[in-house]
């Protein structure tokens, strides 16, 4: 099994319009937290997930949370 590239130890907080968004669970995409496709051969895919109103997200950077794709504060035991 891969092992995931640690993008940040700290999460992206932004705020997200609705729709689907694709969070990198590689940690190689150029685009973080979101997805850009350099998974691509790999096992890794992105976890797709929905946001239904504009809402202020932590998405986790550090590829370890238990919450994917959102930040569980994993990346302070890093």
């Amino acid at each position: 099994m891969s092992k995931v590239t640690i993008a940040a130890k700290e999460p992206a907080v932004l705020k997200l319009e609705p729709g689907t968004y694709y969070w990198c669970a590689c940690g190689k995409s150029k685009n973080q937290p979101f997805c850009d496709g350099s998974h691509e051969g790999s096992e890794f895919t992105p976890t797709a997930f929905e946001i239904t109103e504009a809402s202020n997200v932590a998405l986790c950077q550090c590829k370890q949370s238990k919450n994917p794709p959102f930040c569980d504060g994993t990346h302070v035991e890093l």
